[in-house]
């Protein structure tokens, strides 16, 4: 017996439910990026690390919103059934997840772009950089 089948592994039908379940609260840079090539972004997506990471280099079309003033108030500008795509720095961080919390506990959609600005970069997709969309 190897280490990997040590420990049982799960019926199938408990893996389709776990992954089914998991990719209901997240999604990828690749999913992200193809949306906004096709033109098919139906969902907003926000930055959540601070100011000068953002304008260094951030996804194109983010908005730069971390999630601590992350605020009812804030968020009035987009309609209540609004998808908030988040990202942070990556694996190494939890911001995205934190700003998931916080839309959740606002009564918001949220999705977490796994692997963040650094899963953007290994797929090798272009950054925008600067101000080129108004902060939140």
């Amino acid at each position: 017996m190897s280490l990997v089948t040590d420990i049982p592994f799960a019926d199938p039908r408990d893996v389709e439910q776990r992954y089914a379940e998991r990719l209901r609260f997240e999604t990828d840079c690749w999913d992200v990026h193809e949306a906004i090539r096709l033109r098919q972004q139906d969902f907003v997506i926000l930055d959540v690390r601070g100011p000068q990471l953002y304008e260094t280099a951030h996804v194109p079309g983010a908005i730069n919103l971390p999630h601590g003033k992350m605020t009812a108030g804030k968020l009035q500008e987009w309609p209540d059934d609004t998808l908030f795509v988040v990202y942070c720095a990556g694996p190494h961080c939890n911001g995205a997840d934190r700003a998931a919390l916080r839309l959740g506990q606002l009564r918001r959609k949220a999705k977490v772009m796994i692997g963040g600005i650094t899963g953007w970069a290994d797929e090798g997709f272009a950054f925008a950089q600067g101000k080129d969309r108004p902060r939140a």
